[in-house]
C-alpha cells in the first residue's frame, strides 16, 4: 500500500506494529523481510519515487577536515535511497574485521564473524547476488584463465568481489521492488513523510510516536510498538542529536558518542606495477558473465605483525588510471545528477585517451586502487549545524578526520605487494609520489572516498563504549533501533552494503522474537 503523505488531511495519526524510518538497502531489505506477516509496517520516505530538488535540500551540510564531497550529493533522498548511485560491490567482512587489534584503537566488536553468517547468506538474495561464494578456486571452476600471480599465499591472498543485479546503474532498488513494496497488503509506504521531531515517554527509556512533515507543513504522527532508522549513517546521526528536547544531548547520546566515529574508505590510487613479460590471467578484471572479480589483500598474520589496517588493492590499466582525474574532483556539485554526469563523462575521456596508448610496454602497466578502512577516530564525526532545512531541523556537518595510521597502513599495503611481486620475479612496483616519504602523514586534496558512511551509531555492549549494543538497540531506548553502516565498530575493506544487510535482517529476526514474546 502507498499514500502520498502530502495528501494526508492535517493532524493524521499514522498506526503500526513497526515503523522503518527510510528506504535505502538496509529499510527496503527489512521490509521485504517482513512481508506477508501478521504485523502492519509503517514504511516512511523523506522523498517520493523521483528526484525531488526541494527534499534534497534536506541533506545539504558543510565539511570540514580532509577535503570531502558535498553531502547533499553523496546521499539520494527518494525510495530506494543512495542504492540509486551505489556501484553494487560485493564482499563480505573478514574475520579480523571484527577482532580486537591492539593497533588499532576501539577496534574490538561485541561480536564476532561467525554470528553474521548466516545473515550475509540471506543477503544475497534482496541484493540479488551470485551464489554465496567468496573463494577463488569455486570461481576458477566457472570460468577459464583465472590463474591468480604467483605470490607467497602466506602474505598476500585473493579476495573475491561480487557484483549486484540491484545496482545504481540498473536504478538501485527502485525499479526492483517498488512494485512489490506498493501491493504488499501489510506494508504501509508513506511517501513525503519527514521525520522532523522524535517523542519519547517521560523517563526517555520509550519512543512514543515520530512527528513527520513535508512541503504542505501539515504534522501528521507515527505510532508504532518497535522503531527502526535507516536513513543513512549520517541522518541517523542528525536525527538522533535533533532529538534534544527531552534529551539535551540528543537521544542515545548520554556519552557524546552519537555522530563520532565516522569512517569512510579510502579509495586511492597508490602504485604503479608492470609486468617484465605479459601475464596471461583474467582474474584481477571484471568478468561481465559473473559479475565477479578479484582483488589483492594481506593475510590477518602480516596485518598484526606490520600493525596496519586491512585493504585490497585492485588493478586498473595504467593507460586508463593515468588520464582519470580524481573521483573528488569529479563529484564536486551538489547536485547529484550533474556530479554523476561529470564522474561519467571523466570516465569516458580517459578511456578514449587509453587507446591511444594501446601499444608496447605501457600495455603490460596496472595501477593499483587501493581500498582501504579507516582507522575509528572520534574526532572525525557528524553534528548538528546552526543552519536549518526548510522544515526546521538542524543540518548535519561533517568534520572528516584521518590519522597517522591511515597513511602508514596505506604505504605498508603496497609495499608489502611490492616486495612480494620482486620476489616472484613477474613485476616492478613504483609507489604514487605522496606515498614515499615515511614522515609524511598527511593525505593529498586528490584523496578519494567512496561514499561509504560509517560509523557514527557504534555498537558497543555498554553505553559508554557504543550508541547501540549487540542487537542494534539504542542503549536504553527499549523500542527504538539503527540500521545500517552506522552501527559498524570498524569499517573493513570492502564496501559496506552487503553487510548493513545482513545486520538488517538480524535486526528483523530480533524485533519478530521480540513481537512474538509480547503477543
Amino acid at each position: 500500500m502507498h499514500v502520498d503523505a502530502r495528501k494526508l488531511p492535517a493532524n493524521s495519526i499514522i498506526e503500526g506494529d513497526i515503523c522503518i524510518i527510510g528506504t535505502g538497502p538496509a529499510g527496503l531489505s527489512m521490509a521485504m523481510d517482513w512481508m506477508n506477516t501478521p504485523y502492519n509496517v509503517m514504511l516512511l520516505e523523506s522523498g517520493g519515487f523521483e528526484y525531488d530538488d526541494k527534499v534534497q535540500d534536506m541533506l545539504a551540510g558543510e565539511s570540514t577536515g580532509q577535503r570531502y564531497f558535498p553531502l547533499r550529493s553523496t546521499r539520494l533522498s527518494q525510495f530506494g535511497g543512495t542504492s540509486g548511485h551505489w556501484a553494487g560491490m560485493c564482499s563480505p567482512f573478514d574475520d579480523i574485521d571484527f577482532e580486537k587489534r591492539d593497533w588499532v584503537p576501539d577496534s574490538e566488536w561485541p561480536i564476532t564473524r561467525k554470528e553474521l553468517e548466516p545473515y550475509y547468506e540471506r543477503a544475497h538474495q534482496p541484493l540479488k547476488l551470485g551464489p554465496y561464494k567468496y573463494d577463488l578456486p569455486y570461481w576458477q571452476t566457472q570460468a577459464p584463465n583465472l590463474n591468480p600471480f604467483p605470490l607467497d599465499e602466506k602474505v598476500i591472498w585473493n579476495k573475491i568481489w561480487q557484483l549486484s543485479n540491484v545496482a545504481g546503474w540498473k536504478g538501485g532498488f527502485m525499479p526492483a521492488y517498488k512494485d512489490s513494496i506498493v501491493n504488499a497488503k501489510n506494508i504501509h509506504l508513506h511517501t513525503y513523510a519527514t521525520v522532523v521531531a522524535i517523542a519519547a515517554n517521560e523517563s526517555v527509556n520509550s519512543i512514543q510516536e515520530l512527528v513527520i512533515k513535508n512541503s504542505t507543513n501539515n504534522t501528521h504522527k507515527v505510532r508504532a510498538k518497535h522503531f527502526v532508522l535507516a536513513t543513512g549513517a549520517i541522518q541517523n546521526a542528525r536525527m538522533l542529536l535533533a532529538a534534544n528536547e527531552q534529551a539535551k544531548k540528543g537521544l542515545g547520546n548520554d556519552n557524546d558518542l552519537v555522530g563520532r566515529y565516522f569512517m569512510e574508505h579510502l579509495e586511492v590510487d597508490t602504485a604503479e606495477m608492470w609486468l617484465l613479460k605479459p601475464f596471461p590471467t583474467d582474474l584481477n578484471t571484471f568478468n561481465q558473465k559473473l559479475m565477479f572479480w578479484n582483488e589483492l589483500a594481506i593475510r590477518k598474520e602480516v596485518q598484526r605483525e606490520e600493525k596496519i589496517l586491512n585493504g585490497t588493492c585492485g588493478l586498473a590499466p595504467t593507460a586508463y588510471a593515468r588520464n582519470k582525474t580524481p573521483v573528488i574532483d569529479t563529484w564536486q556539485n551538489e547536485d547529484p545528477r550533474k556530479s554523476l554526469d561529470n564522474f561519467f563523462n571523466s570516465w569516458h575521456e580517459a578511456e578514449e585517451k587509453a587507446k591511444t596508448l594501446s601499444q608496447g610496454a605501457i600495455t603490460r602497466a596496472f595501477t593499483f586502487q587501493t581500498r582501504m578502512e579507516q582507522s575509528p577516530n572520534p574526532d572525525s564525526r557528524v553534528t548538528l549545524s546552526e543552519k536549518k532545512d526548510a522544515l526546521g531541523v538542524p543540518l548535519a556537518n561533517l568534520n572528516w578526520a584521518l590519522t597517522p595510521l591511515d597513511k602508514r597502513s596505506l604505504r605498508r599495503i603496497n609495499q608489502i605487494i611490492a616486495k612480494e611481486v620482486g620476489k616472484a620475479g613477474i613485476a616492478r612496483i613504483k609507489l604514487h609520489d605522496f606515498l614515499v616519504d615515511e614522515n609524511d602523514d598527511s593525505f593529498p586534496k586528490s584523496t578519494n572516498a567512496g561514499w561509504h558512511h560509517m560509523g557514527t551509531t557504534r555498537m558497543g555492549t555498554t553505553p559508554k563504549e557504543g550508541v547501540v549494543d549487540i542487537h542494534c538497540q539504542v542503549h536504553g531506548i527499549n523500542n527504538l533501533h539503527v540500521a545500517g553502516s552506522g552501527c559498524y565498530v570498524t569499517a573493513g575493506a570492502p564496501n559496506p552494503t552487503l553487510t548493513l544487510v545482513a545486520f538488517a535482517l538480524r535486526l528483523s529476526d530480533r524485533i519478530k522474537e521480540r513481537m512474538k514474546l509480547n503477543s
